[in-house]
């Protein structure tokens, strides 16, 4: 357990290859980038201190798949 809450759905604007699988409605698992705000834009930022655990997160995930 990494002490995250559960992922939940979500229905977002936006680019990501992600569009491709969701669009013929297969389940998709998109948004496991940086957290931050701003994208493209000159306040763009990340939350460096939220890195660490979503790093966690996305070892677990592909651990998982083998």
């Amino acid at each position: 357990h990494l002490g995250l809450d559960a992922p939940r759905q979500a229905a977002v604007g936006g680019a990501s290859d992600g569009n491709y699988t969701a669009g013929v409605g297969c389940p998709t698992l998109d948004g496991l980038g940086a957290v931050g705000d701003g994208a493209h834009a000159d306040h763009e930022h990340v939350v460096t201190a939220t890195m660490p655990i979503r790093a966690r997160l996305l070892a677990h995930l592909v651990g998982a798949m083998q």
